[in-house]
């Protein structure tokens, strides 16, 4: 499942959660007893062999697990809740096709449907993730997966045939018999989607308070700008001053935080170098920041909200910058419009001293 999907789902996804896990809160998964008595999590899969897959041509799953518990794909992430518990998502499965290097996935809701030992998993825009139920050996039958479980709703019209059947699971996908295993199995293979990487860090919105200023920023060398004749920046600041700090003391909350978070990028351009600064208003999402240009330069107006620029963390220390619209100070925002064009689409910007980022 795709960040964008899940961010889009997330208001959708409280809903549900609350509608099947009756006081459960909605960031709190949901479990049943049916799959763990004791509470914990459970975790069934099963890794078809070579003469399986020989002999069974249109299935394209390879490899297939089923975690009932909380989220165990998520990592620690920049909306005000620590981002683990997905909305109440209580059932989690992992794909690996034929020739993948690593598994697809998707979440959603386990409850008991009412019929005899059989548990529905729903998903976002009532769209179903598989019904499940136990054999008398304890084994989970997983029924009713949809070969375009990984594709947005309508994509065979969208895709056409052919690029749909390159892109959705195989005719043969469905009906698997899954084995219990250890909860550590489904951990290591969800962890095989978007492993950890160390270098970064905390969140940003743990690493920057919202009561304390920051500056990060980079100014390029003639060396770099020589071999990126594209790029138009010289000089780049993103910061927090007295200003910003001031703004979100009196109209937002701490525990919303990075939600509201006011800042300014600050810039020169290589050739003259003019002088350019822009006002954002942040909101946390999954993995980053995304602010959206508050002040349209010159006083015109236009639609700002397509303004927009994305912070994450980056490796030890840095923040990453990325531009995908014209949404940077280099021109008058509301002449500007489309996809960058130039070489200013991602900074890697240096912690400096606040001085750096005077205006």
């Amino acid at each position: 499942m795709t960040t964008s999907r899940k961010i889009a789902a997330t208001a959708i996804a409280i809903v549900g959660a609350l509608a099947l896990a009756g006081t459960v809160r909605a960031d709190e998964p949901r479990i049943l007893k049916e799959l763990s008595p004791d509470g914990g999590g459970a975790c069934f899969s099963r890794v078809y062999d070579a003469s399986h897959l020989k002999a069974h041509p249109h299935q394209k799953v390879a490899r297939i697990f089923f975690y009932h518990g909380p989220d165990p794909v998520s990592q620690p992430s920049e909306d005000p809740t620590d981002g683990l518990g997905t909305a109440g998502y209580n059932g989690f499965m992992a794909t690996t096709v034929r020739g993948a290097s690593k598994p697809e996935w998707v979440g959603g809701w386990c409850n008991t449907s009412g019929e005899k030992a059989a548990i529905h998993c729903g998903m976002e825009c009532d769209r179903t993730m598989a019904d499940v139920s136990l054999d008398a050996k304890g084994r989970l039958k997983v029924d009713a997966f949809d070969r375009d479980i990984y594709l947005d709703a309508g994509a065979e019209d969208e895709l056409g045939k052919a690029e749909y059947e390159r892109q959705a699971l195989g005719t043969d996908d469905n009906g698997f018999l899954l084995e219990r295993r250890p909860v550590a199995d489904c951990k290591s293979e969800f962890a095989r989607i978007a492993p950890a990487n160390p270098a970064l860090g905390d969140p940003l919105r743990i690493r920057l308070k919202p009561d304390q200023p920051f500056c990060f920023g980079r100014d390029y060398s003639a060396a770099h700008l020589a071999s990126h004749p594209e790029q138009v920046t010289q000089t780049i600041r993103v910061f927090r001053g007295a200003t910003e700090i001031a703004s979100f003391a009196a109209q937002g909350k701490a525990a919303d935080w990075p939600n509201g978070a006011d800042l300014v990028v600050a810039m020169t351009t290589r050739k003259g170098g003019t002088k350019a600064t822009q006002s954002y208003s942040c909101q946390g999402e999954a993995d980053q920041w995304r602010c959206v240009a508050t002040v349209a330069t010159g006083g015109a107006s236009c639609d700002l909200s397509e303004r927009e620029i994305y912070l994450r963390r980056g490796a030890n220390g840095t923040m990453m910058l990325a531009n995908p619209k014209e949404s940077l100070p280099l021109a008058d925002l509301c002449q500007a419009g489309g996809n960058t064009k130039s070489d200013d689409r991602v900074f890697r910007l240096e912690a400096m001293p606040q001085s750096a980022c005077s205006q």
